[in-house]
């Protein structure tokens, strides 16, 4: 990883690298698949560890934003 990951943004270039392509439907969802594909990626050791927690703390937060946004 080139940068420091900072944004949802940042996570999905970064995905787009291993051709990697997310747009589900809603933000949430694609908050949620961008993990399990992170989490696979770290299993396949193409993130070393403090890549990882760093995209973690990201895709962590987007979520907790997305949930305020969309609560009634």
């Amino acid at each position: 990883m080139e940068k420091t990951m900072r944004t949802f943004k940042d996570v999905l270039d970064l995905l787009k690298v291993y051709d990697v392509y997310i747009h589900v439907g809603k933000r949430i969802w694609d908050i949620e698949l961008a993990a399990i594909e992170i989490d696979n990626m770290y299993r396949a050791d193409l993130l070393d560890a403090k890549e990882y927690a760093q995209i973690k703390l990201v895709l962590a937060h987007e979520h907790r934003l997305e949930e305020e946004n969309t609560e009634v």
